[in-house]
Protein backbone atom coordinates (compact mmCIF):
# COMPACT_ATOMS: atom_id res chain seq x y z
CA UNK A 1 0.00 0.00 0.00
CA UNK A 2 1.44 3.35 -0.99
CA UNK A 3 1.08 6.18 1.50
CA UNK A 4 0.23 9.46 -0.17
CA UNK A 5 1.23 11.75 2.67
CA UNK A 6 4.29 11.90 4.84
CA UNK A 7 4.56 13.31 8.34
CA UNK A 8 7.60 15.43 9.20
CA UNK A 9 10.24 13.49 11.13
CA UNK A 10 11.39 15.44 14.16
CA UNK A 11 14.51 14.67 16.22
CA UNK A 12 13.59 13.82 19.78
CA UNK A 13 16.25 16.13 21.21
CA UNK A 14 14.80 19.18 19.48
CA UNK A 15 11.66 21.07 20.57
CA UNK A 16 8.47 20.21 18.73
CA UNK A 17 7.01 23.08 16.67
CA UNK A 18 3.76 24.48 18.00
CA UNK A 19 1.74 23.39 14.99
CA UNK A 20 2.70 19.75 15.59
CA UNK A 21 1.88 19.75 19.31
CA UNK A 22 -0.58 17.01 20.19
CA UNK A 23 -2.07 15.40 23.23
CA UNK A 24 -2.02 11.62 23.31
CA UNK A 25 -2.38 11.21 19.59
CA UNK A 26 -4.97 13.95 19.15
CA UNK A 27 -4.14 17.23 17.43
CA UNK A 28 -4.52 20.22 19.77
CA UNK A 29 -6.65 23.01 18.34
CA UNK A 30 -7.30 26.51 19.56
CA UNK A 31 -10.99 27.15 20.09
CA UNK A 32 -10.64 30.64 18.68
CA UNK A 33 -9.68 32.09 15.31
CA UNK A 34 -7.79 29.74 13.00
CA UNK A 35 -7.78 25.95 13.08
CA UNK A 36 -4.10 25.77 13.92
CA UNK A 37 -3.99 28.64 16.41
CA UNK A 38 -1.35 28.68 19.11
CA UNK A 39 -2.24 26.39 22.03
CA UNK A 40 -3.11 27.90 25.36
CA UNK A 41 -0.03 27.68 27.62
CA UNK A 42 -2.26 26.53 30.44
CA UNK A 43 -3.15 23.43 28.41
CA UNK A 44 0.52 22.45 28.21
CA UNK A 45 1.11 22.46 31.96
CA UNK A 46 2.27 19.13 33.30
CA UNK A 47 -0.16 18.22 36.07
CA UNK A 48 -0.34 14.44 35.96
CA UNK A 49 -1.16 13.09 39.37
CA UNK A 50 -1.96 16.47 40.89
CA UNK A 51 -5.29 17.65 42.22
CA UNK A 52 -6.56 20.88 40.72
CA UNK A 53 -9.20 22.89 42.54
CA UNK A 54 -11.75 25.07 40.84
CA UNK A 55 -12.09 28.09 43.09
CA UNK A 56 -15.56 28.89 41.77
CA UNK A 57 -17.29 25.80 43.09
CA UNK A 58 -14.55 24.15 45.19
CA UNK A 59 -14.91 21.01 43.09
CA UNK A 60 -11.89 18.75 43.03
CA UNK A 61 -10.99 17.85 39.46
CA UNK A 62 -8.45 15.19 38.65
CA UNK A 63 -7.11 16.44 35.31
CA UNK A 64 -4.38 15.07 33.12
CA UNK A 65 -2.66 17.57 30.87
CA UNK A 66 0.45 16.58 28.95
CA UNK A 67 2.17 18.29 26.05
CA UNK A 68 3.35 16.39 22.99
CA UNK A 69 7.00 16.61 23.94
CA UNK A 70 6.26 14.91 27.26
CA UNK A 71 4.31 12.15 25.52
CA UNK A 72 7.13 11.44 23.09
CA UNK A 73 9.75 11.44 25.83
CA UNK A 74 7.69 8.95 27.81
CA UNK A 75 7.10 6.87 24.72
CA UNK A 76 10.68 6.48 23.58
CA UNK A 77 12.72 7.06 26.72
CA UNK A 78 10.26 5.42 29.14
CA UNK A 79 10.74 8.27 31.61
CA UNK A 80 7.98 8.68 34.13
CA UNK A 81 7.04 12.35 34.38
CA UNK A 82 6.05 13.54 37.80
CA UNK A 83 3.97 16.61 38.43
CA UNK A 84 5.88 19.77 39.20
CA UNK A 85 2.74 21.65 40.12
CA UNK A 86 0.61 21.19 43.24
CA UNK A 87 1.56 18.16 45.30
CA UNK A 88 2.28 14.49 44.84
CA UNK A 89 -0.37 12.73 46.91
CA UNK A 90 1.47 9.40 47.16
CA UNK A 91 4.03 11.04 49.45
CA UNK A 92 1.44 12.23 51.93
CA UNK A 93 1.61 8.97 53.87
CA UNK A 94 4.33 6.80 55.33
CA UNK A 95 2.89 3.55 53.96
CA UNK A 96 5.47 1.94 51.64
CA UNK A 97 2.84 0.60 49.22
CA UNK A 98 1.31 3.98 48.53
CA UNK A 99 4.01 4.81 46.00
CA UNK A 100 2.53 2.14 43.72
CA UNK A 101 1.86 3.55 40.28
CA UNK A 102 -1.58 2.11 39.50
CA UNK A 103 -0.97 2.52 35.76
CA UNK A 104 1.83 -0.08 35.88
CA UNK A 105 0.51 -2.05 38.82
CA UNK A 106 -0.62 -5.19 37.03
CA UNK A 107 2.18 -5.35 34.48
CA UNK A 108 4.74 -5.47 37.28
CA UNK A 109 3.10 -8.61 38.62
CA UNK A 110 2.86 -10.40 35.29
CA UNK A 111 5.56 -12.97 34.67
CA UNK A 112 7.82 -13.07 31.67
CA UNK A 113 7.15 -9.57 30.38
CA UNK A 114 8.67 -6.21 31.08
CA UNK A 115 6.15 -3.51 32.04
CA UNK A 116 8.22 -0.90 30.24
CA UNK A 117 8.31 -2.93 27.04
CA UNK A 118 4.61 -3.80 27.08
CA UNK A 119 3.56 -0.22 27.84
CA UNK A 120 5.74 1.20 25.10
CA UNK A 121 4.57 -1.42 22.63
CA UNK A 122 0.91 -0.56 23.25
CA UNK A 123 1.53 3.16 22.83
CA UNK A 124 3.52 2.63 19.63
CA UNK A 125 0.76 0.34 18.34
CA UNK A 126 -1.78 3.13 18.82
CA UNK A 127 0.39 5.89 17.42
CA UNK A 128 1.23 3.96 14.27
CA UNK A 129 -2.37 3.26 13.29
CA UNK A 130 -2.43 4.01 9.57
CA UNK A 131 -5.69 5.90 9.60
CA UNK A 132 -4.59 8.20 12.41
CA UNK A 133 -1.28 8.67 10.60
CA UNK A 134 -3.13 9.62 7.43
CA UNK A 135 -5.59 11.82 9.34
CA UNK A 136 -2.77 13.72 11.07
CA UNK A 137 -0.85 14.24 7.84
CA UNK A 138 -3.97 15.60 6.15
CA UNK A 139 -4.47 18.07 8.96
CA UNK A 140 -0.84 19.20 8.82
CA UNK A 141 -1.15 19.79 5.07
CA UNK A 142 -4.29 21.86 5.60
CA UNK A 143 -6.62 19.35 3.94
CA UNK A 144 -10.04 19.42 5.67
CA UNK A 145 -11.24 16.15 7.16
CA UNK A 146 -14.74 14.99 6.31
CA UNK A 147 -17.16 14.38 9.17
CA UNK A 148 -17.37 11.97 10.87
CA UNK A 149 -13.66 11.58 11.59
CA UNK A 150 -12.82 7.95 10.86
CA UNK A 151 -10.13 6.15 12.81
CA UNK A 152 -10.51 2.69 11.29
CA UNK A 153 -7.61 1.05 9.52
CA UNK A 154 -8.50 0.38 5.86
CA UNK A 155 -8.08 -3.39 6.10
CA UNK A 156 -10.68 -3.70 8.84
CA UNK A 157 -13.00 -0.75 8.30
CA UNK A 158 -15.48 -2.77 6.24
CA UNK A 159 -15.85 -5.44 8.91
CA UNK A 160 -16.14 -2.86 11.68
CA UNK A 161 -18.83 -0.97 9.77
CA UNK A 162 -20.74 -4.21 9.25
CA UNK A 163 -20.65 -4.80 13.01
CA UNK A 164 -21.91 -1.28 13.68
CA UNK A 165 -24.96 -2.03 11.54
CA UNK A 166 -25.90 -4.58 14.24
CA UNK A 167 -24.82 -2.50 17.23
CA UNK A 168 -28.22 -3.05 18.85
CA UNK A 169 -27.79 -6.83 18.95
CA UNK A 170 -27.34 -8.35 22.41
CA UNK A 171 -24.82 -10.80 20.89
CA UNK A 172 -22.53 -7.91 19.86
CA UNK A 173 -18.92 -9.11 20.28
CA UNK A 174 -17.10 -6.12 21.74
CA UNK A 175 -13.78 -8.02 21.83
CA UNK A 176 -13.86 -8.58 18.07
CA UNK A 177 -14.98 -5.00 17.49
CA UNK A 178 -12.05 -3.71 19.55
CA UNK A 179 -9.62 -5.65 17.36
CA UNK A 180 -11.23 -4.41 14.16
CA UNK A 181 -10.93 -0.81 15.36
CA UNK A 182 -7.28 -1.21 16.39
CA UNK A 183 -8.07 -0.81 20.09
CA UNK A 184 -10.34 2.20 19.55
CA UNK A 185 -13.68 0.56 20.27
CA UNK A 186 -14.82 3.16 22.80
CA UNK A 187 -14.14 6.14 20.52
CA UNK A 188 -15.64 4.51 17.44
CA UNK A 189 -18.74 3.13 19.14
CA UNK A 190 -19.60 6.29 21.11
CA UNK A 191 -19.10 8.56 18.10
CA UNK A 192 -21.27 6.27 15.97
CA UNK A 193 -24.11 6.24 18.51
CA UNK A 194 -24.02 10.01 18.99
CA UNK A 195 -24.26 10.45 15.21
CA UNK A 196 -26.96 7.80 14.88
CA UNK A 197 -29.17 9.66 17.35
CA UNK A 198 -28.38 12.97 15.63
CA UNK A 199 -27.07 14.39 18.91
CA UNK A 200 -24.01 16.03 17.33
CA UNK A 201 -26.18 18.27 15.17
CA UNK A 202 -28.95 18.71 17.72
CA UNK A 203 -26.65 19.95 20.48
CA UNK A 204 -24.33 21.71 18.01
CA UNK A 205 -21.28 19.81 19.27
CA UNK A 206 -17.99 20.90 17.75
CA UNK A 207 -16.53 17.81 16.05
CA UNK A 208 -12.93 18.70 16.93
CA UNK A 209 -13.83 19.12 20.61
CA UNK A 210 -15.93 15.95 20.60
CA UNK A 211 -13.15 13.98 18.94
CA UNK A 212 -10.59 15.29 21.44
CA UNK A 213 -12.90 14.50 24.37
CA UNK A 214 -13.45 10.89 23.25
CA UNK A 215 -9.73 10.34 22.63
CA UNK A 216 -8.92 11.61 26.12
CA UNK A 217 -11.67 9.48 27.68
CA UNK A 218 -10.34 6.33 26.03
CA UNK A 219 -6.75 7.15 26.94
CA UNK A 220 -7.70 7.79 30.59
CA UNK A 221 -8.83 4.19 31.01
CA UNK A 222 -6.02 1.94 32.23
CA UNK A 223 -5.77 -0.76 29.60
CA UNK A 224 -3.36 -2.68 31.83
CA UNK A 225 -6.39 -3.48 33.98
CA UNK A 226 -7.74 -6.92 33.04
CA UNK A 227 -11.35 -5.75 33.45
CA UNK A 228 -11.85 -2.04 34.17
CA UNK A 229 -10.49 -0.75 30.88
CA UNK A 230 -11.78 1.01 27.77
CA UNK A 231 -13.20 -2.23 26.30
CA UNK A 232 -15.40 -2.62 29.38
CA UNK A 233 -16.54 0.99 28.95
CA UNK A 234 -17.38 0.29 25.29
CA UNK A 235 -19.28 -2.85 26.30
CA UNK A 236 -21.32 -0.91 28.87
CA UNK A 237 -22.03 1.80 26.28
CA UNK A 238 -23.29 -0.81 23.81
CA UNK A 239 -25.49 -2.41 26.49
CA UNK A 240 -26.82 1.03 27.43
CA UNK A 241 -27.77 1.58 23.79
CA UNK A 242 -29.70 -1.72 23.80
CA UNK A 243 -31.67 -0.57 26.86
CA UNK A 244 -32.34 2.85 25.34
CA UNK A 245 -33.95 1.05 22.41
CA UNK A 246 -36.45 -0.73 24.65
CA UNK A 247 -40.05 0.45 24.03
CA UNK A 248 -40.55 1.76 27.58
CA UNK A 249 -37.54 4.06 27.19
CA UNK A 250 -37.41 4.85 23.47
CA UNK A 251 -40.86 6.45 23.46
CA UNK A 252 -40.27 8.43 26.68
CA UNK A 253 -36.65 9.59 26.85
CA UNK A 254 -35.66 12.98 25.48
CA UNK A 255 -32.54 13.64 23.41
CA UNK A 256 -31.01 15.22 26.50
CA UNK A 257 -31.61 12.00 28.47
CA UNK A 258 -30.03 9.90 25.70
CA UNK A 259 -26.96 12.15 25.52
CA UNK A 260 -26.48 11.91 29.28
CA UNK A 261 -26.97 8.14 29.25
CA UNK A 262 -24.38 7.53 26.54
CA UNK A 263 -21.80 9.89 28.08
CA UNK A 264 -22.31 8.35 31.52
CA UNK A 265 -21.83 4.85 30.12
CA UNK A 266 -18.63 5.85 28.31
CA UNK A 267 -17.12 7.56 31.37
CA UNK A 268 -18.58 5.55 34.25
CA UNK A 269 -15.23 3.91 35.19
CA UNK A 270 -12.88 6.64 33.99
CA UNK A 271 -9.35 6.35 35.44
CA UNK A 272 -10.22 3.21 37.43
CA UNK A 273 -7.02 2.09 39.24
CA UNK A 274 -7.82 -1.64 39.10
CA UNK A 275 -8.37 -1.97 42.86
CA UNK A 276 -11.57 -1.56 44.86
CA UNK A 277 -12.70 1.03 47.38
CA UNK A 278 -11.81 -0.99 50.53
CA UNK A 279 -8.24 -1.24 49.25
CA UNK A 280 -8.01 2.54 48.82
CA UNK A 281 -9.47 3.11 52.27
CA UNK A 282 -7.26 0.70 54.17
CA UNK A 283 -4.14 2.06 52.47
CA UNK A 284 -5.12 5.67 53.27
CA UNK A 285 -5.00 6.56 49.61
CA UNK A 286 -5.46 10.26 48.90
CA UNK A 287 -8.66 9.61 46.89
CA UNK A 288 -10.25 7.94 49.91
CA UNK A 289 -9.35 10.98 52.00
CA UNK A 290 -10.55 13.40 49.32
CA UNK A 291 -13.99 11.78 49.09
CA UNK A 292 -14.23 10.86 52.78
CA UNK A 293 -14.43 7.10 52.17
CA UNK A 294 -17.78 7.48 50.41
CA UNK A 295 -18.27 6.21 46.83
CA UNK A 296 -14.57 6.94 46.37
CA UNK A 297 -14.13 5.44 42.91
CA UNK A 298 -17.46 6.65 41.54
CA UNK A 299 -16.79 10.21 42.72
CA UNK A 300 -13.39 10.03 41.08
CA UNK A 301 -14.84 8.75 37.80
CA UNK A 302 -17.35 11.60 37.80
CA UNK A 303 -14.83 14.32 38.60
CA UNK A 304 -12.44 12.93 35.99
CA UNK A 305 -15.21 13.10 33.38
CA UNK A 306 -16.06 16.67 34.40
CA UNK A 307 -12.39 17.57 34.15
CA UNK A 308 -12.22 16.35 30.55
CA UNK A 309 -15.48 18.10 29.64
CA UNK A 310 -14.09 21.39 30.89
CA UNK A 311 -10.64 20.80 29.45
CA UNK A 312 -12.01 20.19 25.97
CA UNK A 313 -14.82 22.76 26.27
CA UNK A 314 -17.29 20.31 24.75
CA UNK A 315 -20.28 22.13 26.28
CA UNK A 316 -18.70 25.58 26.53
CA UNK A 317 -21.18 26.91 23.94
CA UNK A 318 -24.10 26.16 26.28
CA UNK A 319 -25.31 28.59 28.95
CA UNK A 320 -23.27 28.08 32.17
CA UNK A 321 -26.34 26.95 34.09
CA UNK A 322 -27.15 24.24 31.53
CA UNK A 323 -23.56 23.06 31.49
CA UNK A 324 -23.47 22.81 35.30
CA UNK A 325 -26.78 20.91 35.35
CA UNK A 326 -25.40 18.45 32.80
CA UNK A 327 -22.27 17.87 34.89
CA UNK A 328 -24.39 17.37 38.01
CA UNK A 329 -26.77 14.89 36.37
CA UNK A 330 -23.85 13.05 34.78
CA UNK A 331 -22.47 12.59 38.29
CA UNK A 332 -25.81 11.35 39.57
CA UNK A 333 -25.79 8.60 36.92
CA UNK A 334 -22.19 7.57 37.55
CA UNK A 335 -22.64 7.53 41.34
CA UNK A 336 -25.54 5.10 40.89
CA UNK A 337 -23.06 2.42 39.76
CA UNK A 338 -21.65 2.15 43.31
CA UNK A 339 -22.27 -1.53 44.05
CA UNK A 340 -22.33 -0.85 47.80
CA UNK A 341 -25.57 1.13 47.29
CA UNK A 342 -27.17 -1.62 45.22
CA UNK A 343 -29.87 -2.49 47.75
CA UNK A 344 -30.95 1.15 48.15
CA UNK A 345 -31.60 1.58 44.43
CA UNK A 346 -33.14 -1.87 44.08
CA UNK A 347 -35.51 -1.29 46.99
CA UNK A 348 -36.64 2.05 45.55
CA UNK A 349 -37.10 0.49 42.10
CA UNK A 350 -39.12 -2.38 43.54
CA UNK A 351 -41.36 0.03 45.45
CA UNK A 352 -42.09 2.01 42.28
CA UNK A 353 -42.98 -1.18 40.42
CA UNK A 354 -45.18 -2.51 43.24
CA UNK A 355 -47.09 0.77 43.45
CA UNK A 356 -47.02 1.35 39.66
CA UNK A 357 -45.92 4.88 40.42
CA UNK A 358 -43.29 5.35 37.69
CA UNK A 359 -44.33 8.19 35.39
CA UNK A 360 -41.85 8.63 32.57
CA UNK A 361 -43.27 12.01 31.65
CA UNK A 362 -41.70 13.15 34.92
CA UNK A 363 -38.04 14.22 34.45
CA UNK A 364 -36.93 12.88 37.85
CA UNK A 365 -38.52 9.49 37.15
CA UNK A 366 -36.84 9.30 33.74
CA UNK A 367 -33.54 10.09 35.40
CA UNK A 368 -34.07 7.32 37.95
CA UNK A 369 -34.82 4.82 35.17
CA UNK A 370 -31.59 5.93 33.45
CA UNK A 371 -29.75 5.21 36.70
CA UNK A 372 -31.20 1.69 36.79
CA UNK A 373 -30.39 1.16 33.12
CA UNK A 374 -26.77 2.16 33.70
CA UNK A 375 -26.58 -0.15 36.72
CA UNK A 376 -27.84 -3.01 34.56
CA UNK A 377 -25.41 -2.16 31.75
CA UNK A 378 -22.50 -2.03 34.20
CA UNK A 379 -23.02 -5.58 35.49
CA UNK A 380 -24.67 -7.22 32.47
CA UNK A 381 -21.78 -9.62 31.78
CA UNK A 382 -23.56 -12.64 33.34
CA UNK A 383 -26.47 -11.97 30.95
CA UNK A 384 -24.37 -12.15 27.78
CA UNK A 385 -24.01 -15.32 25.69
CA UNK A 386 -21.64 -17.83 27.29
CA UNK A 387 -18.71 -17.14 24.94
CA UNK A 388 -18.69 -13.46 25.92
CA UNK A 389 -19.77 -13.89 29.54
CA UNK A 390 -17.00 -16.39 30.25
CA UNK A 391 -14.31 -14.01 28.98
CA UNK A 392 -15.61 -11.16 31.14
CA UNK A 393 -15.86 -13.44 34.19
CA UNK A 394 -12.25 -14.52 33.81
CA UNK A 395 -11.08 -10.93 33.37
CA UNK A 396 -12.84 -9.52 36.42
CA UNK A 397 -11.69 -12.44 38.55
CA UNK A 398 -8.11 -11.96 37.42
CA UNK A 399 -8.33 -8.31 38.47
CA UNK A 400 -9.57 -9.43 41.91
CA UNK A 401 -6.71 -11.89 42.20
CA UNK A 402 -4.11 -9.32 41.19
CA UNK A 403 -5.35 -7.06 43.98
CA UNK A 404 -5.04 -10.02 46.35
CA UNK A 405 -1.45 -10.59 45.19
CA UNK A 406 -0.65 -6.95 46.00
CA UNK A 407 -2.22 -7.28 49.44
CA UNK A 408 -0.20 -10.43 50.15
CA UNK A 409 2.99 -8.76 48.94
CA UNK A 410 2.53 -5.86 51.35
CA UNK A 411 1.29 -8.03 54.25
CA UNK A 412 -2.25 -6.65 54.14
CA UNK A 413 -5.39 -8.61 54.90
CA UNK A 414 -6.59 -10.09 51.63
CA UNK A 415 -9.95 -8.69 50.54
CA UNK A 416 -12.93 -11.01 49.99
CA UNK A 417 -12.88 -12.80 46.62
CA UNK A 418 -9.28 -11.66 45.99
CA UNK A 419 -7.38 -14.74 47.17
CA UNK A 420 -6.60 -16.91 44.16
CA UNK A 421 -5.81 -19.86 46.44
CA UNK A 422 -9.24 -20.05 48.06
CA UNK A 423 -11.53 -18.81 45.26
CA UNK A 424 -12.37 -19.89 41.72
CA UNK A 425 -13.96 -18.06 38.82
CA UNK A 426 -17.01 -20.31 39.10
CA UNK A 427 -17.84 -19.79 42.77
CA UNK A 428 -17.31 -16.03 42.49
CA UNK A 429 -19.63 -15.82 39.48
CA UNK A 430 -22.32 -18.05 40.98
CA UNK A 431 -22.36 -15.91 44.12
CA UNK A 432 -22.48 -12.69 42.10
CA UNK A 433 -25.38 -13.91 39.99
CA UNK A 434 -27.31 -15.18 42.98
CA UNK A 435 -27.03 -12.14 45.24
CA UNK A 436 -26.50 -9.22 42.85
CA UNK A 437 -27.40 -9.85 39.20
CA UNK A 438 -30.55 -11.99 39.49
CA UNK A 439 -32.44 -9.60 41.85
CA UNK A 440 -31.57 -6.57 39.68
CA UNK A 441 -32.43 -8.09 36.30
CA UNK A 442 -35.54 -9.72 37.73
CA UNK A 443 -36.89 -6.29 38.63
CA UNK A 444 -35.76 -4.84 35.30
CA UNK A 445 -37.76 -7.56 33.53
CA UNK A 446 -40.82 -6.50 35.56
CA UNK A 447 -40.31 -2.93 34.37
CA UNK A 448 -39.56 -3.80 30.74
CA UNK A 449 -40.99 -7.22 29.95
CA UNK A 450 -39.57 -7.62 26.46
CA UNK A 451 -37.74 -10.21 24.42
CA UNK A 452 -34.40 -8.68 25.45
CA UNK A 453 -35.22 -8.97 29.17
CA UNK A 454 -36.19 -12.61 28.80
CA UNK A 455 -33.08 -13.27 26.71
CA UNK A 456 -30.86 -11.80 29.43
CA UNK A 457 -32.50 -13.88 32.16
CA UNK A 458 -32.22 -16.98 29.98
CA UNK A 459 -28.51 -16.44 29.35
CA UNK A 460 -27.89 -15.84 33.05
CA UNK A 461 -29.60 -19.09 33.99
CA UNK A 462 -27.57 -21.06 31.43
CA UNK A 463 -24.31 -19.36 32.45
CA UNK A 464 -24.94 -20.08 36.12
CA UNK A 465 -25.52 -23.75 35.31
CA UNK A 466 -22.37 -23.82 33.17
CA UNK A 467 -20.23 -22.42 35.98
CA UNK A 468 -21.79 -24.95 38.33
CA UNK A 469 -20.78 -27.75 35.98
CA UNK A 470 -17.21 -26.42 35.82
CA UNK A 471 -16.84 -26.16 39.60
CA UNK A 472 -15.41 -29.69 40.23
CA UNK A 473 -12.87 -29.16 37.44
CA UNK A 474 -11.77 -25.77 38.79
CA UNK A 475 -11.54 -27.12 42.35
CA UNK A 476 -9.31 -29.96 41.16
CA UNK A 477 -7.02 -27.54 39.32
CA UNK A 478 -6.81 -25.30 42.40
CA UNK A 479 -5.93 -28.23 44.68
CA UNK A 480 -3.30 -29.46 42.24
CA UNK A 481 -1.70 -26.01 42.16
CA UNK A 482 -1.60 -25.83 45.95
CA UNK A 483 -0.07 -29.30 46.18
CA UNK A 484 2.63 -28.52 43.61
CA UNK A 485 3.50 -25.34 45.51
CA UNK A 486 4.04 -27.43 48.62
CA UNK A 487 2.00 -25.06 50.69
CA UNK A 488 4.82 -22.53 50.52
CA UNK A 489 2.65 -19.70 49.24
CA UNK A 490 0.10 -20.07 52.01
CA UNK A 491 2.83 -19.38 54.57
CA UNK A 492 3.30 -15.90 53.13
CA UNK A 493 -0.30 -14.92 53.80
CA UNK A 494 -0.73 -12.83 56.97
CA UNK A 495 -2.65 -14.40 59.80
CA UNK A 496 -6.39 -13.86 59.57
CA UNK A 497 -6.33 -12.87 55.91
CA UNK A 498 -8.11 -15.94 54.56
CA UNK A 499 -11.82 -15.56 53.99
CA UNK A 500 -14.13 -18.27 55.23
Amino acid sequence: MEVCYQLPVLPLDRPVPKHVLSRRGAISFSSSSSLFGAPDPRQLSQRRGAISYDSSDQTALYIRMLGACVVFKQLFANVRVRSQVGFEPERRSSHPYLCIDFRTLHTRLSCGSSPADSGTEKRVHRLLSFQRYLHSSRLLRGIPQQIPLHILDEDYSGQARCMLEKVGSWNFDIFLFDKLTNGNSLITLTLHLLNQYGLVDLFQLDMVKLWRFLVLVQEDYHNDNPYHNSVHAADVTQAMYCYLQEPMLSKSLTSYDILLGLLAAATHDLDHPGVNQPFLIKTDHYLATLYRNTSVLENHHWKSAVGLLRETGLFSHLPPEDSMNMERELGSLILATDISRQNDYLSRFRTHLDQESLCLSNASHRHFVLQMALKCADICNPCRPWELSKQWSEKVTEEFFEQGDIEKKHKLQVSPLCDRETNTVGNIQIGFMTYVAEPLFGEWARFSDTRLSQTMLGHMGLNKASWGGLQPEQTAISEETETSAGGSRSKEIPQGSRES
